[in-house]
């Protein structure tokens, strides 16, 4: 990437113009290049929240790279499943059931699953407008976002082939959110829906650093990244206003999946180990100071992760 490209880049970024169709449709002219055509053919990719919006969009591109794909779904995955194998004609697509907002359903999931994973994509997410708690008891954006993808990450590591790639779906909402370690649980402050979704976003890259600390040398990347402003049906219920004050700039599904499906098939990526992306590019976790965390918060997320889901794993 040239000065001037780097440049105009940074711009894209800090304004915020990158995160529209408008920044996916300029920064496509430099970025790097696309993954090769079979570059996950005989691969293993599992996609958690593949119903819809990004999670299908990141099957689907896996499924056009040759990957046998597994999506991972709460309820019957059987429409999703028809749906991707219709966007790619002699794909093979795998839908299983794993809820993972349940530590028993990820735990169970991980059990039956059977053979190497090269790919795992953690995508599934909610939103609720209340507060709202699983049935053990954990709140549900937490035990989304957070708990179930750290223990699925720990229950899959025997399964991780050499060399694969785990990532994290994040949002960019997160600049906005420092770690709330001491309030994982949401009890303390007033509940806002769209700021408990930007903590726990602002966990998972966290986690995600966490984990490729624990993971290096073990020939496992992990990332994490997010979409920019896509517009899918969690937009469209979570945030109603949002999407219609910038519907005419939302990136569809496929170019909100984009970063995701490169993350898990281009050489470059690899090369690193726990790095921020947007559009192909490693970003900052953090612009503003009062974002930043301690060692020490890092570690109390870790240990309540590990308290939490039951995971035993050594401390990164």
């Amino acid at each position: 990437m040239s000065t001037v490209t780097r440049a105009a880049d940074t711009v894209l970024d800090r304004t915020l113009l990158g995160y529209g169709n408008i920044g996916y449709l300029l920064r496509r002219t430099w970025w790097p290049e696309d993954p090769a055509p079979d570059a996950l053919a005989g691969k293993v990719a599992v996609v958690t929240g593949a119903k819809a919006g990004l999670g299908k969009a990141t099957a689907i591109g896996l499924a056009k790279l040759g990957a046998t794909v597994r999506i991972a779904i709460r309820g019957d995955g059987d429409a999703a499943r028809a749906e991707i194998e219709r966007a790619v004609p002699g794909s093979r697509i795998i839908a299983d059931h794993c809820d993972v907002s349940l530590i028993s359903s990820v735990r169970d999931y991980a059990k039956n699953l059977d053979g190497e994973v090269d790919v795992l994509v953690h995508n599934a997410g909610v939103m609720p407008a209340e507060r709202t708690e699983t049935a053990e008891g954990n709140e549900l954006m937490l035990a989304t976002h957070v708990l179930g993808p750290h223990l699925l990450t720990a229950s899959l590591r025997p399964k991780l082939a050499d060399g694969a790639r785990v990532i994290w779906v994040s949002s960019g909402g997160m600049y906005g959110q420092p770690l709330r370690a001491d309030d994982l649980q949401y009890r303390r402050d007033e509940y806002k829906p769209a700021a408990g979704y930007a903590r726990t976003k602002r966990m998972q890259v966290v986690l995600a650093e966490l984990w490729a600390d624990r993971l290096d040398g073990s020939g496992v990347t992990v990332h994490s990244a997010h979409p920019g402003w896509a517009d899918t049906p969690g937009v469209a219920t979570s945030l109603p206003t949002f999407r219609k004050l910038t519907g005419p700039l939302l990136r569809n599904p496929e170019q909100g999946a984009d970063t995701f499906v490169w993350l898990a098939a281009a050489e470059e990526p690899g090369r690193y180990n726990g790095m921020f992306w947007h559009d192909r590019v490693q970003r900052p976790t953090h612009y503003l100071g009062k974002t930043r965390e301690t060692a020490a918060q890092r570690q109390e997320l870790w240990q309540a992760c590990e308290r939490l889901t039951g995971a035993k794993t050594d401390s990164p």
